[in-house]
């Protein structure tokens, strides 16, 4: 299906390809999100979700085609003006990545690193006022503000993946990429995560991008689905134009 987004296009991929290597991890896949739009990515294991994410935030470099983030190629672009791009994206990962010694407050201030030019030190006691008081409003927002001056190691699975999406949207991101965001999760946390994740981006018409392997999780909270499988990109519909059983063959 052709998709012409009408609203400002936050992501293109024009033709990509990664390998590792030689050996080929997927090739020839091109779409267009257009701002405001959530997109679920989904696949087997092992046809390159993740891989695709990362080469959507810029994190490694494709072996062919383009990436364009924000209006900016990645590949072509300076790093300075690459970190530039990446201070105005988020990333929510199945691993939240917390620091575990430090505060949960300490963890979300730690999200604006880059946002600020004057900020260089992420320990809430040496951060600006200003700064503390954007990661205690994200707490809140996530129904953690209760919890900011607790250790992070001292958070269940489901509280962590909370501090890890206020870490996310401290900024106020214009896209947000979540990788399996609640994979490690039992059903009722995982669930909890995502309604509150989509709730939080959709208030502010942020541009999501978030794999999942569950084929419910992906026709709920996605408007759009791209599936990966056998090295291509094998499907991009509407969300409500699918029912499971046209995902279950991206898994054969």
């Amino acid at each position: 299906m052709d998709f012409a987004p009408v609203s400002p296009v936050d992501i293109e991929a024009r033709g990509v390809a990664k390998r590792f290597g030689e050996t080929p991890i997927f090739s020839d896949v091109s779409f267009r999100l257009a701002r405001g739009e959530a997109v679920a990515l989904v696949g087997a294991n092992g046809a390159g979700k993740s891989t695709l994410l990362r080469c959507l935030m810029g994190l490694i470099p494709v072996s062919g085609g383009s990436v364009h983030l924000l209006g900016q190629e990645t590949n072509a672009i300076k790093a300075r003006a690459l970190r530039d791009v990446r201070s105005q994206v988020g990333l929510v990962s199945q691993k939240h990545n917390l620091v575990p010694r430090l505060s949960v407050l300490s963890n979300v201030v730690h999200g604006l690193l880059g946002t600020s030019p004057g900020l260089r030190h992420w320990s809430h006691v040496l951060a600006p006022e200003m700064s503390r008081r954007a990661a205690l409003h994200a707490l809140d927002r996530v129904g953690m503000a209760g919890f900011a001056q607790r250790r992070a190691d001292r958070l269940s699975g489901g509280q962590s993946q909370r501090v890890a999406i206020a870490r996310a949207i401290v900024a106020a991101p214009k896209v947000l990429f979540a990788d399996e965001p609640c994979a490690s999760l039992d059903p009722s946390a995982g669930a909890d995560v995502m309604d509150l994740l989509f709730r939080l981006v959709r208030d502010q018409g942020v541009t999501v991008v978030f794999t999942s392997h569950n084929i419910d999780h992906a026709l709920k909270y996605g408007n759009r689905v791209l599936g990966l499988a056998h090295g291509r990109l094998q499907l991009d519909a509407t969300a409500a134009s699918l029912v499971a059983q046209d995902l279950r063959g991206l898994y054969d």
